[in-house]
């Protein structure tokens, strides 16, 4: 992430039967299973299963980048926490983070989705969100997948940092910004640097957990495995 300390976020995911981790090493059935060595920004419910399950794993698949990045770009000046509590209703509102479903969103549709309380009722973070997926579309259209124009930024494999303490953890870096340049550029909006740097923490573009948390040494082996 950028951690609450330097963001003023949280991490969290909702938690009962539509709770859809995805597959972490270490975890079994969405079960978090790390101890109080656990990253300290991670002390709400939902922040430990999100830290515990999904923050930081390698994220490979197209679908969920774009959710990502969507998710990201909505939760600008707002607690992270309170994205994700609103995630599953995100799923239904966006076809699932389905792009070809979403960049046909109408005008009226939009205007719809304003009205709904289950999401952040932001004007341009809601048409931002249907011209990301027309830019999305645009970029695999041109025969890439997202998911190697986005890895290509650390050379296809996680950036493993070494971090002993929350306020070491960087809101952004050149990496970033050079990926926020190059995603406006291609008509992307609501990806500055920031939201681009708590992006690749979120999909595991980087490994910023501590040092002393056991989910850095878990994480860092998926880069040998």
């Amino acid at each position: 992430m950028t951690s609450p300390t330097t963001r003023g976020r949280g991490r969290g995911l909702l938690l009962g039967p539509r709770f859809r981790p995805r597959s972490a090493p270490g975890i079994s059935q969405g079960v978090p299973i790390i101890p109080a060595t656990r990253c300290p920004w991670a002390t709400r419910e939902l922040d430990v299963v999100y830290h515990d399950v999904e923050w930081g794993v390698p994220v490979h698949d197209d679908r969920v980048l774009f959710e990502f990045i969507t998710l990201e770009g909505a939760q600008a000046g707002l607690s992270w926490s309170t994205i994700l509590a609103k995630r599953e209703h995100y799923r239904r509102c966006f076809a699932d983070f389905d792009a070809e479903r979403v960049a046909r969103f109408t005008k009226k549709k939009v205007e719809r989705l304003l009205t709904d309380p289950g999401i952040v009722r932001h004007r341009l973070k809601v048409e931002s969100t249907v011209s990301n997926a027309k830019a999305f579309l645009t970029l695999l259209e041109s025969g890439e997948s997202f998911d190697g124009y986005l890895w290509q930024f650390v050379d296809g494999a996680p950036i493993t940092n070494r971090w002993r303490r929350l306020e070491q953890i960087p809101t952004s870096t050149p990496i970033s910004d050079a990926l926020s340049k190059d995603l406006k550029r291609r008509g992307f909006r609501f990806v500055g640097s920031t939201i681009c740097y708590a992006f690749m923490q979120a999909v595991g573009m980087v490994n910023d957990h501590l040092v002393s948390c056991p989910r850095h040494a878990e994480i860092a082996a998926l880069r040998s495995s």
